[in-house]
């Protein structure tokens, strides 16, 4: 079967996709394009996933370069493949043919690019990593390997919409303590619940990191069970375990 990728005219001219679950090799729970390790799928089924996903960017295995993701704002600049997988949850790099990889299911996977000064970067942006400041970090790191915030172009790939993102009130006043204008991101819902707009926050922190080309591909995780894996519908369904997508980029 065929790979499901999702491209962004912002990013186009730089080899990139938000890739869906079709096409993979996995089954069960992970059925299709399940790209994460830390998941309890067959090992060499998640290689042979991830191998589908490098020879799309063609690019050797071993330069499918990804961190050991953990909800922070660390980032890390990239040079070449590495054995053990930093700590972080964004790369950035200026190393044609290295290709910057993100897991998510449900997470706010973003992609950035300046063509110009040839430099990229990615990062797993959930609500922590958001509201700590991880993208507004890749920004920086990005601008430190010589790119500049008015020629950065970045995307938000298929995430959790508001709809399906319902939220308690300690949660949203997690978010009111850092600034209470982050309520606007928040609808009332049933009783003491509310809906967080995931994206919207993550497209106002680029915007406030002082870019001036950031989209969302306006996919949801959850909604749409037949093309993407979402930890919050596995839970919903009470299932096992769940699948990661994987979002990449490369010069």
């Amino acid at each position: 079967m065929t790979l499901d990728i999702i491209t962004d005219p912002l990013l186009h001219g730089t080899s990139h996709g938000f890739f869906g679950r079709a096409g993979g090799a996995s089954s069960g729970v992970f059925e299709g394009l399940n790209c994460g390790y830390g998941s309890s799928d067959q090992h060499d089924v998640v290689t042979v996933n991830r191998s589908r996903v490098a020879k799309m960017l063609d690019v050797p295995l071993q330069n499918l370069v990804g961190v050991h993701q953990v909800h922070s704002a660390d980032v890390v600049t990239v040079s070449g493949p590495h054995d053990n997988a930093p700590k972080a949850d964004a790369m950035v790099t200026a190393t044609p043919g290295i290709a910057l990889a993100i897991l998510t299911a449900d997470c706010q996977p973003v992609l950035f690019a300046d063509r110009s000064a040839g430099v990229i970067g990615a990062a797993h942006a959930g609500w922590k990593g958001a509201l700590n400041g991880v993208l507004e970090a890749t920004v920086a790191g990005m601008e430190q390997l010589g790119a500049t915030r008015p020629n950065i172009a970045a995307v938000i790939g298929p995430s959790i919409s508001q709809t399906n993102y319902e939220v308690g009130a300690e949660f949203r006043e997690t978010f009111l303590t850092v600034d209470p204008t982050y309520n606007r991101f928040f609808l009332k819902g049933q009783n003491d619940r509310f809906q967080f707009n995931l994206p919207a926050f993550g497209l106002a922190q680029l915007t406030r990191s002082g870019l001036q080309h950031a989209n969302w591909t306006r996919h949801c995780t959850y909604e749409n069970p037949n093309r993407f894996f979402s930890y919050r519908r596995s839970v919903h369904q009470r299932a096992a375990d769940y699948g990661r997508l994987i979002a990449a980029i490369r010069l």
